[in-house]
């Protein structure tokens, strides 16, 4: 099973069926996988875009054809290596931002994201693969 990680970007445009086409292509053969913090975000918009039963359902479906990445310790160990290096490196991350980054990072699995910029400094200071969104 060959992982790649969907940054909530991505998770979003796929759960709206508005995947690029060169992306979707790209992505045949892969399984889909998401962090349990995008599931968080996602979540959260069903919550405050009140969503109503039917939309939710179609959230829940969509959820089981794709892989949770779960929080661990490793993930948590990671986390915080990587706050701590941005942040001496003088380019602090986002929390959530480096969350996805750690749960790729630990199970060493690519992420799609269509926000390369927000990811750019792990994939050059912490060797985050960036899966080719374009």
């Amino acid at each position: 099973m060959s992982l790649v990680v969907l940054d909530t970007d991505v998770a979003s445009a796929s759960l709206r069926e508005r995947l690029p086409v060169s992306l979707a292509a790209r992505l045949t053969g892969r399984t889909a996988s998401i962090t349990f913090v995008t599931w968080g975000e996602l979540v959260k918009w069903t919550a405050i875009r009140s969503w109503g039963p039917r939309r939710r359902a179609s959230l829940e479906s969509w959820r089981s054809r794709v892989v949770l990445l779960p929080y661990s310790e490793l993930v948590a160990t990671a986390w915080g290596e990587l706050q701590a290096r941005a942040r001496m490196r003088g380019r602090p991350r986002p929390v959530n931002d480096t969350w996805i980054a750690a749960c790729c990072l630990v199970d060493q699995l690519p992420l799609a994201t269509f926000n390369t910029k927000d990811f750019a400094d792990f994939a050059e200071h912490d060797g985050l693969q960036l899966f080719d969104t374009r």
